[in-house]
């Protein structure tokens, strides 16, 4: 890339910057006065004005300055060099946050509301999908000799519990031949094997064991299927209406508020990013959803050892902290996934 090029983006990246912060437009004469920009005024003005022949700023109000545009954002965001790295404070902060948690759902939502408060937008996490979740145990606990307590734990770290009302008595001998057939059953299996498997146990049990089977299979294949209206964790809502401005037209911010309960278009947003470590932004146009182009989605997926558990990440106007931003979705994805993997 040519230096004039290069001397271009700085222009460009000047130009965020101060929007971002000021949100106010911006003139040559305040990027000279502010930015140790090394040329004159009359090269900054002749730089801004090639920007936005080429549609990386554009001029809101006639007399007034320069603000980035969707293609300015995305040059400034793919040429971000250097994202804020968080200090060794925070970084423990968020760990011993993130720990205190006493379970998936806890943590999930400890998460969002700690990338909300991060970065002053909205946070959303996705619950594991049940394709990349696995039975660690199945406990069976009797309460009386007619009740069982049914604990199903996941290697993501859910736990659910479901009682079952059996219609009559069941003794210690035939509890434990319950417990080794569910467990046969259940246990290491990814949540759509077990619950096929458990659906097949009531056919080939005992005799005296059908009845209880039928019952509990039905409570535990419940269990195991999937909820889409359990599948995500949303976070600040409320940062959105500090932010109505920021939204443009009058109406967009009532359009993404309504895009963000329509949960299929959020899910499909982060379902794109399902790789860890690997932070992706969408602004404006780019999320593909009408009401949302006037919005950024920065997302990554989080996991266990490689494994892909879910996406989450946060949304925002198109005028937002971009490095800081990048920078938080990464550092508690990165947590939840040492988190839920020590569990």
């Amino acid at each position: 890339m040519s230096s004039t090029e290069d001397r271009r983006f700085e222009v460009l990246r000047a130009i965020v910057a101060d929007y971002v912060s000021t949100k106010e437009p911006i003139g040559s004469k305040t990027l000279v006065e502010r930015h140790n920009l090394g040329v004159s005024s009359a090269t900054v003005r002749n730089d801004m004005a090639v920007l936005e022949a080429e549609g990386y700023i554009t001029q809101p109000h006639t007399s007034s300055g320069r603000i980035p545009t969707d293609k300015g954002y995305r040059q400034f965001v793919d040429r971000i060099s250097e994202v804020k790295p968080l200090s060794p404070a925070e970084r423990r902060a968020i760990m011993e946050f993130l720990e205190s948690g006493v379970d998936l759902d806890d943590v999930l939502r400890r998460g969002v509301r700690l990338l909300a408060q991060l970065t002053r937008q909205v946070a959303v996490v996705q619950y594991p999908t049940v394709s990349a979740s696995t039975v660690r145990h199945i406990e069976v606990v009797a309460l009386n000799p007619a009740r069982l307590l049914l604990v199903v734990i996941t290697d993501t770290g859910r736990v659910d519990q479901r009682l079952v009302e059996l219609g009559a008595v069941i003794d210690d001998e035939d509890l434990a031949a319950l417990r080794a057939m569910l467990g046969g059953a259940m246990d290491g299996k990814r949540l759509a094997s077990a619950s096929a498997a458990v659906a097949e146990l009531p056919e080939r049990a005992p005799r005296q064991l059908r009845d209880v089977l039928i019952r509990v299979s039905t409570v535990l294949v419940e269990t195991l299927v999937e909820h889409p209206e359990e599948r995500l964790v949303l976070g600040g809502t409320a940062n959105l209406t500090r932010n109505a401005g920021d939204f443009g037209l009058p109406g967009s911010l009532r359009q993404v508020l309504e895009a963000l309960e329509e949960q299929v278009i959020v899910l499909k947003l982060l379902a794109a990013a399902q790789h860890p470590g690997t932070v992706t932004v969408r602004i404006g146009e780019e999320t593909q959803v009408e009401q949302m182009r006037s919005a950024s989605v920065v997302s990554t997926g989080y996991g266990v050892e490689g494994a892909v558990l879910g996406g989450m990440g946060v949304l925002g106007p198109t005028r937002m902290d971009y490095p800081g931003t990048i920078a938080s979705v990464a550092a508690v994805a990165r947590y939840i996934g040492e988190v839920l993997a020590e569990r």
